[in-house]
């Protein structure tokens, strides 16, 4: 697609917004990459952290045929802070397989969960997966962060929102692991 403007000559001129946007982009992910290189440089250590979890959710579709990444209910994607296109690892806790993709959200309170693209091969409709996503942190911020935990029922409904990764909500049958933030923060 084309846009035409004009200059400040005066001068009308077409210009490919694909283009554009593609540069921008790139303009972008290059100012980020240089913000992280000057923390760097001053000594900031930068941690990636876990921020972002859906526990146990079910996949819903594993399509081939479509676009590569996971679909995910809009509802899961703001409880476990995860945006649009953010990368986020997926885990099937059924055949053990683990893979990373970005996000792509999907209809709210519809519960999907779906495998898009080559992942389908790796993930199947039915199997039980986590859901996680990370951000760099800086170290003070590492000390005192609380990530988001969505904790599904069988259809993808949230049944508990919180800021433990390793705890789990009474009566569902699971483990805890470790103890909680709080505990270790002191």
């Amino acid at each position: 697609m084309t846009e035409n403007t004009v200059n400040a000559s005066g001068t009308s001129q077409a210009t490919e917004v694909g283009a554009n946007q593609a540069t921008e982009a790139s303009t972008n992910q290059a100012t980020a990459t240089q913000a992280a290189a000057s923390a760097l440089v001053v000594g900031l250590r930068m941690r990636r952290m876990m921020t972002g979890k859906i526990h146990r959710v079910t996949v819903t579709g594993a399509d081939l045929d479509y676009v590569g990444s996971i679909t995910i209910d809009a509802d899961l994607l703001d409880g476990s802070d995860i945006l649009p296109g953010q990368e986020v690892d997926v885990v099937d806790v059924t055949n053990g397989s683990r893979l990373t993709t970005y996000a792509i959200p999907g209809e709210r309170g519809s519960g999907i969960i779906n495998i898009n693209g080559a992942a389908a091969h790796l993930v199947n409709a039915g199997d039980i997966a986590i859901i996680i996503s990370y951000s760099s942190l800086d170290e003070a911020s590492c000390r005192t962060y609380e990530p988001h935990v969505v904790f599904v029922d069988g259809r993808n409904r949230p049944l508990e929102l919180s800021n433990e990764p390793g705890q789990v909500p009474a009566g569902e049958g699971l483990l805890s692991s470790g103890t909680t933030f709080a505990e270790y923060r002191g």
